[in-house]
Order: C-alpha cells, then sequence, then structure tokens
C-alpha cells in the first residue's frame, strides 16, 4: 500500500520546487472608454514595462467609470486612472466637497477601508465637465453664469451616461440656464456632430477632448464650481502592490507629471491628427525623462 510522505516533507519540498509556487498575477491596466484616459492608461503601461521589465497587458476603453471599477473589485484589472469627483459621486454615493485635498483624502480612506484599494497621489491634471458651445454661438460669452444671464434659449445635449451621474445633469441646472427645449441625453460620439449641425447649440463634454484645443469651440467656465474637482490619480489594488516588487515606487514616479493642459494636447493628437495613442504615450514618457 502506498504511504503518504510525512506533511513536513511535503511543505519542505514544495518551499525548494519553484514550479510548485503560485506564479505572480499578470498586472493589467484599465482605462475608461474616453480618449485622455486611454492615453493615460498606455503611458501607466509603457511606464511600467520599462520599469518592472515585464511585459503589462491592457483593457484600454472599457466603459465608464463604475463599469471600469468592476472591473477593479472583480479582479480583471489590477489598476487604472481614475478621477476623485467620480469616486465620490459614483462609487461612494456621496456629496463632495468643493476642496481637491478634502475630497482626494476622503476617496483614499474610503477606498482603502471598504474596498481594499491604494488611491496613489494626484497624476496632475484634471478633466471636470465642460460646457461647451460653437465659438461662433458665443459672442461674449466666457462662464456658465453669462449664459444664464443671456435671452439665449439653450438646447443642450448630454451623454447617457452623463445623465445618470449624481453630478451631472443637477449640476447644470443649478445654473438656471433660460432652455427652448428639455436636457437632451445621446450616444458620446454623437455630441459633437449634433453642435456642428445645431440640433443643440450646447453639450457636455470633458474638459480635456481634444477637439476643444481648436478655436472652432468655447469652454464656458464653470464659474460657480458646480461640478466637483476631478483630479486624476491612479487607483490600485491593495493585494497587487503586496506581491509585486516596485510596483508602488513606479507608480509614484508618475504623480505630479501631468497637466491639464498636456493631456488636452495629447487628447488632440489622438482625436484631431489621428495619432497612435501608444506613440503619443511613448513621446510624453521620453519628454517626462521617464524613458
Amino acid at each position: 500500500m502506498h504511504k503518504s510522505l510525512p506533511t513536513g516533507i511535503c511543505l519542505l519540498i514544495s518551499a525548494l520546487c519553484p514550479a510548485c509556487k503560485k506564479a505572480p498575477e499578470a498586472i493589467v491596466v484599465g482605462s475608461q472608454n474616453i480618449t485622455a484616459q486611454i492615453i493615460v492608461g498606455e503611458i501607466v503601461a509603457q511606464h511600467l514595462e520599462h520599469r518592472l521589465r515585464g511585459k503589462i497587458q491592457r483593457r484600454l476603453g472599457i466603459g465608464s467609470e463604475p463599469v471600469v471599477y468592476q472591473e477593479l473589485q472583480s479582479r480583471g484589472i489590477s489598476l487604472y486612472p481614475a478621477y476623485t469627483g467620480l469616486i465620490e459621486t459614483e462609487i461612494l454615493k456621496e456629496q463632495p466637497s468643493s476642496d481637491p485635498g478634502v475630497v482626494w483624502a476622503r476617496a483614499h480612506q474610503e477606498l482603502s477601508r471598504i474596498a481594499k484599494l491604494e488611491l496613489f497621489d494626484p497624476l496632475g491634471y484634471e478633466n471636470p465637465p465642460a460646457a461647451v458651445v460653437r465659438a461662433e454661438d458665443a459672442a461674449s460669452l466666457t462662464t456658465l453664469s453669462e449664459a444664464a444671464a443671456g435671452a439665449t434659449k439653450w438646447k443642450i445635449g448630454v451623454s447617457y451616461e452623463f445623465q445618470q451621474r449624481l453630478d451631472g445633469v443637477p449640476a447644470i441646472n443649478s445654473y438656471k440656464l433660460p432652455m427652448a427645449q428639455v436636457i437632451r441625453g445621446m450616444e458620446t460620439a454623437e455630441l459633437f456632430p449634433a453642435l456642428q449641425r445645431g440640433d443643440v447649440t450646447m453639450i457636455v463634454a470633458e474638459t480635456t477632448d481634444g477637439r476643444l484645443t481648436t478655436p472652432e469651440y468655447r469652454k464656458l467656465a464653470d464659474d460657480r464650481h458646480a461640478f466637483p474637482p476631478y483630479q486624476s490619480c491612479l487607483l490600485v489594488r491593495q493585494d497587487v502592490l503586496a506581491t509585486t516588487p516596485q510596483l508602488s515606487e513606479s507608480l509614484k514616479e508618475l504623480s505630479g507629471k501631468f497637466t491639464t493642459e498636456s493631456v488636452s494636447k495629447m487628447s488632440a493628437e489622438v482625436d484631431v491628427e489621428h495619432r497612435k495613442p501608444a506613440d503619443v504615450a511613448s513621446e510624453f514618457l521620453a519628454q517626462a525623462g521617464l524613458k
């Protein structure tokens, strides 16, 4: 009859046999399905490949903030660039402070406590919603308050995702803009074409949308700060940080390296000039001295 080996011997064999050890989990970088986050996600992936000397998987452009967050929780991805304001409103379901530091601290504390996630220091850029009009229709308008005080009755278009957000339509409605029709929801890809056709006269887009670097459009400032702070920060699973040497230090190198202007410029290179995100990301890392 076959006899089992003593437990102590089995443990010793397991410890001495590399093949018996569990392979480290692959690092997967995710992102929302907007150009700025796809580019930043690619920058993170390329930076980690250089620092950790290994292949980093990508799942860029997954979907909205709640969708990407769910992928993080279900271990489908290891990290992604998140926005502090969306963490508070979409994930924590809280009314955020107008103070960026307070919003970051709250998100950092709660995500660590309830979800075992680490929110890193801000990357350096913000990407709040932006009210956009055609420059030829804007006259001298520069703020949403000025748009509310004028005689123009606006036709506003927003994405379906924006319609569902706690910080979305209520923030726009707080300005009490004169309206020609109710706020219209549509696919994100249809926002700028609808504005061009005149189907709507104002849309809500991302501040870093590359098309906003052209003189054709004008952003109206959120002068009452109806939208919460939207600092971009890397959100990472703590278990991945614990099992991957040098990951934390490598990610910290990216904090503060971005500006809203630099991300807008990179978005324009992809959206307007039709360059590949990977090429734009590579150039950014070289210019930042990280390559």
